[in-house]
């Protein structure tokens, strides 16, 4: 990500946690549909995190919505919302992470499908990314 987008970095920010978000969503639907035999508390943790991670993406969204609206002046009070967001973002990443390796290492049915844990680990590099994405923002590391 670049920096050099000055008043429209907290759309650009947001730009890229509404992608991510968006594709965690859909990686929760991947890894039900690639492991068809994956043991019923983690379908359902999936399907939980699938509506989680809908609804952080459709709060960014409406944030990118209320960005675009405040033109080229973004309020303080906005871009600290802003700032918040991509905080909750960030840890929804981090506690995605943990269930995609949870299940990576504990399923038994990932255990006999090769093709799923490379998947997951795919998966969860993507996770990764954004997350340093998130931490250079937020912590400028």
């Amino acid at each position: 990500m670049q920096f050099y987008y000055g008043q429209q970095m907290p759309l650009r920010i947001l730009d890229e946690a509404e992608f991510w978000k968006h594709q965690e969503e859909e990686h929760t639907v991947v890894i039900r549909e690639l492991v068809t035999n994956l043991e019923t508390a983690y379908v359902e943790a999936l399907k939980k995190w699938e509506e989680a991670l809908s609804a952080t993406h459709q709060q960014v969204v409406r944030f990118i919505e209320s960005v675009v609206r405040a033109g080229y002046y973004v309020p303080y009070q906005l871009y600290q919302q802003v700032l918040q967001l991509v905080s909750h973002c960030l840890q929804q990443s981090l506690d995605f992470i943990k269930l995609c390796q949870q299940i990576k290492t504990e399923s038994k049915a990932v255990s006999k499908n090769p093709t799923a844990k490379v998947v997951l680990n795919h998966i969860i590099r993507e996770s990764e990314y954004f997350i340093g994405i998130a931490q250079l923002l937020l912590y400028g590391k």
